[in-house]
């Protein structure tokens, strides 16, 4: 007759367990272990011993407010010869004795969260349950080490910013391991709208990583529900500050969980990608944050930018803009829901611009099913494939209230970017989401999608040709010219009117105040000639003018009198902060002190008053941004200088991240990768 383990006492071998299921960087002092793996523990017994084919033991393991076996959240099971690794099961692997090592392994697809698991009459334990991508029938296993690495246990990487002509990284701590980060990102989906409306049903959800990243683009923004992050795109951050203060999202994710679930103030796009990175990579989705360069806002899925100007170029504000850059996260996941060509990368964006379902949140659609033209996939192909493949008609308001259609080569989607594999270095993405322009795929995709208005690129007018050309040397602090040239393609002489104008710019596409203006009424040009037209852009003009995402807007407008036909050319510069210098003092090794010393030179003709350097680093700063204030200012060409202390807690290669602020020169961001020693 069977007769039951008579337990005493337990050991849950966190130590062993979480470094077996490559949880250990979120501590050793509570079992996390992840689904579709066995984990071990040691029963220590009060009477009998344990033995073979005699002995029994009843395991139930549970998860949320209202477990049951209908939904998936409660399993029970009992001692099996082996372990199978295809539902729950558990076995003995230790010989008879007064001890037994109990192993345990879950469901590939039970659900994610928090467990209790009692054993027999008198066992009870509880542990974390995450997805398991190291786990072949996990619905997002991914089969190689060196993405796992990246895209799983990398605390920090870098978001691309700038311009598609000029990408800049921006380095950025996800630090998902730090300390009480796992507990916040499962708060996170107990506070999502689904979850306190049915929590049973909600619970069940977490088995599928499709829903879960819905559920986290959502809860991300704040705009529905007792999310994380607010959103700000205008004016100033009053009550709270700029989305360029912030180096990672540790910071942000204990600011949520410690304002009992206020928004954070405030976010703007790669912000809010970067936290839904952080949370699905301690989830244990395989998870990257994406920028594409020229990004289409498209409100009413028509797949064209209507964009209008007014006579002097500018642009003429509206809810349909082209983003300078716009930043989504990708996850890596089965779509058992799709055909199978549709499985790996999957495209959702926490940044909240349209509702889906009623609500402000954007995917998960196949990047597969973007390049296709498969609209009709779940979730949002229709905006997602806007972002990358919109027209762009541009049109001119004149101030007799008429309008006319303006000549202009606009690109959207370009450069789609995202941190490459174990480098420092941008791997382009862009024949992920489209086929090469013209060839005979793209063309097949188009149709697909019913992008009828996609006309063949413009031919360049053959008769007159306008482009914007810059030097390569744009710093802060300095006057530079720019240019407007003009060609003349024609065998006949012209007569054209040319204004160039610029203007300070929001990454969004906002327009600030004119940097430099000049309307040249009588541009002649013989048959063959070309014309430079420099505008000089000077410091002392757009100092004041520029948001912290330091780009100005180029836009030259040129009328042919004798044909009447209106042509515009527009490119964005970005003007490159100064480099910061980071040099570290000591020897890198786990708990050891070392210092950083920062450097920065003034590049501006003003002087600089309140200067602050900050730094922070995934085991590097104690999941704590540390800050070191100057206690002077600093001239031009001079240099702010500090040294910062803190304390490596792991081994191994870490970023550095740091960022200067100051009363002209706002948050400049820097980093230093350090190798720390055992």
């Amino acid at each position: 007759m069977a007769q039951a383990l008579d337990i005493d006492r337990w050991n849950l071998e966190c130590e062993f367990n979480n470094t077996d299921h490559r949880t250990d960087l979120n501590g050793v002092d509570r079992l996390i272990v992840r689904r579709g793996q066995p984990f071990s523990i040691s029963l220590y017994l009060r009477s009998g011993n344990y033995q073979p084919g005699v002995s029994s033991l009843d395991c139930v393991a549970e998860t949320g407010p209202q477990p049951s076996e209908q939904y998936g959240t409660r399993a029970s099971f009992g001692l099996s010869a082996n372990i199978d690794t295809s539902r729950w099961s558990a076995a003995v692997t230790s010989p008879p004795g007064d001890t037994a090592v109990l192993a345990i392994c879950s469901a590939p697809d039970a659900p994610i969260g928090r467990y209790t698991l009692t054993l027999g009459q008198s066992g009870r334990i509880e542990f974390i349950l995450l997805f398991n991508p190291w786990c072949p029938g996990d619905a997002v296993y991914m089969d190689n080490e060196e993405s796992l690495a990246e895209y799983v246990l990398s605390q920090d990487g870098f978001i691309y910013r700038g311009s598609y002509k000029h990408p800049i990284p921006t380095p950025w701590n996800f630090g998902q391991f730090e300390s009480g980060i796992l507990d916040v990102c499962l708060r996170i989906l107990d506070m999502n709208p689904k979850c306190l409306r049915n929590p049973g049903k909600d619970c069940s959800g977490r088995r599928n990583p499709i829903y879960v990243s819905r559920v986290l683009s959502a809860m991300v923004n704040c705009n529905d529900d007792k999310g994380v992050l607010l959103g700000k795109w205008t004016d100033g951050y009053e009550g709270g500050v700029s989305p360029m203060f912030w180096k990672g999202s540790v910071e942000i994710l204990r600011n949520w969980d410690t304002q009992a679930c206020q928004p954070v103030r405030y976010g703007q796009c790669w912000v809010f990608a970067a936290v839904a990175c952080s949370i699905s990579r301690a989830l244990g989705i395989p998870c990257r944050v994406v920028t594409n360069y020229l990004s289409a806002h498209d409100t009413n899925s028509n797949l064209v930018i209507e964009r209008f100007i007014n006579e002097n170029g500018d642009l003429i504000q509206s809810r349909e803009m082209i983003w300078n850059y716009h930043c989504w996260v990708e996850s890596w996941m089965t779509r058992p829901d799709l055909k199978s060509d549709f499985n790996g990368w999957q495209a959702s964006d926490p940044t909240p611009q349209e509702k889906s379902e009623g609500v402000y949140c954007c995917g998960p659609i196949p990047v597969r099913a973007i390049k296709e033209g498969e609209l009709t996939f779940r979730y949002d192909a229709p905006f997602v494939f806007a972002e990358v493949n919109a027209d762009v008609n541009t049109y001119m308001k004149k101030k007799d209230g008429s309008t006319s259609e303006v000549t202009s080569t606009a690109l959207v989607g370009q450069r789609i970017s995202t941190k490459s594999v174990g480098r420092d270095t941008r791997e382009d993405i862009t024949h992920l989401y489209k086929y090469p322009e013209g060839s005979d795929e793209e063309r097949e995709a188009f149709k697909k999608a019913k992008h009828e208005n996609k006309r063949l690129q413009q031919q360049q007018n053959q008769g007159l040709h306008l482009t914007i050309k810059v030097t390569s040397d744009m710093r802060k602090g300095c006057d530079f010219d720019v240019f407007a040239v003009v060609t003349n393609n024609t065998q006949s002489e012209k007569k054209c009117r040319l204004v160039f104008g610029s203007c300070a710019m929001s990454y969004s596409g906002i327009l600030g105040g004119n940097c430099g203006f000049k309307d040249l009424l009588n541009v002649e040009l013989a048959p063959g000639a070309e014309r430079r037209v420099p505008l000089r852009l000077n410091y002392s003009k757009y100092g004041d003018l520029l948001t912290e995402d330091n780009l100005i807007r180029l836009a030259a407008l040129l009328l042919d009198y004798s044909t009447r036909e209106q042509m515009l050319a527009v490119r964005t510069i970005v003007l490159e902060n100064p480099e910061i210098k980071v040099r570290i003092l000591g020897e890198p090794k786990e708990n050891r002190k070392l210092a950083a010393e920062i450097t920065l030179q003034n590049p501006l003709p003003e002087t600089l008053e309140g200067c602050c350097f900050s730094i922070e680093g995934a085991n590097l700063t104690g999941g704590h941004v540390i800050s070191e204030r100057l206690g002077y200012s600093v001239g031009p060409g001079e240099d702010a200088k500090v040294k910062i202390y803190f304390t490596p807690t792991h081994s191994g290669l870490r970023k550095l991240v740091v960022d200067f602020d100051s009363n002209k020169l706002c948050h400049v961001k820097g980093y230093r990768n350090v190798i720390i020693g055992k």
